[in-house]
């Protein structure tokens, strides 16, 4: 297992560069100034939770502004105070969503197993509850009417493309690890299946949510290592 208070082994600056470059979805939206007061800040919660469940329930299409302001117990009015739209809200939930993922630890734990510590890195991305699926459900929907939000969702990709790149280099340094596998396809095709999990995500009981990891964490894994009958297999053909 992956410990939090382990050492970890920092990725070379250039590669770190790269995991941290995230799109700011919010650039160029002329956002209302954040609030200075606590109970304004605590109205920006309000409004925030309240836009988190009924994009999960409804959808994009399926809920307004008016919605929001009733299910946060806010006038119409005060929303406008902190987003312009009800698209304006959507950008600022997703991007506390990819905030939060720029977070993420990708590294694994020096001494771990390669198996042990991609298993802990897949629950620490998909194990948990996230409060931002609803913010999710409600993008995938808004991104395919809208082609500004639609190129910001090719940006998302190709940053969690790289993201995922930069995992599976690393695990083909490690022993045993096929070393003719194209990481460039095989990150995309993991990147589309990670972001249709966490789209599935928000309706899948715990247990469940646990079966996916198990069984990602096992096709990343085999996909990335050779067995131990092809390892010793390749080490005779070697000789």
């Amino acid at each position: 297992m992956v410990l939090r208070d382990r050492p970890r082994r920092r990725h070379p600056p250039a590669v770190e560069a790269i995991l941290n470059r995230r799109p700011d979805l919010l650039a160029g939206e002329d956002l209302p100034s954040p609030p200075k007061q606590h109970r304004s800040a605590e109205k920006r919660a309000r409004l925030k939770a309240a836009g988190l469940a009924l994009f999960g329930e409804r959808g994009y299409e399926g809920t307004s502004i008016e919605d929001v302001a009733a299910r946060a117990g806010l006038a119409v009015g005060t929303v406008y105070q902190h987003v312009r739209s009800k698209r304006q809200l959507l950008l600022a939930l997703m991007n506390e969503l990819l905030a939060g993922m720029s977070q993420l630890d990708l590294r694994l734990a020096p001494g771990a197993d390669a198996r042990t510590g991609l298993h802990a890195l897949m629950a620490r991305a998909f194990g948990g509850e996230s409060p931002y699926l609803g913010a999710y459900r409600a993008w995938r929907e808004a991104v395919l009417s809208d082609p500004d939000l639609a190129r910001k969702e090719a940006a998302i990709r190709a940053w969690t493309t790289m993201r995922v790149a930069a995992v599976l280099t690393h695990l083909q340094q490690q022993p045993g690890a096929r070393r003719g596998v194209d990481i460039r396809a095989q990150s995309g095709l993991l990147d589309s299946f990670f972001w249709n999990l966490l789209a599935q995500a928000s309706h899948l009981p715990a247990r469940e949510r646990r079966r996916w990891v198990d069984a990602a964490s096992h096709l990343v894994y085999h996909a990335m290592f050779a067995d131990p009958f092809e390892q010793i297999k390749g080490a005779h053909d070697r000789r």
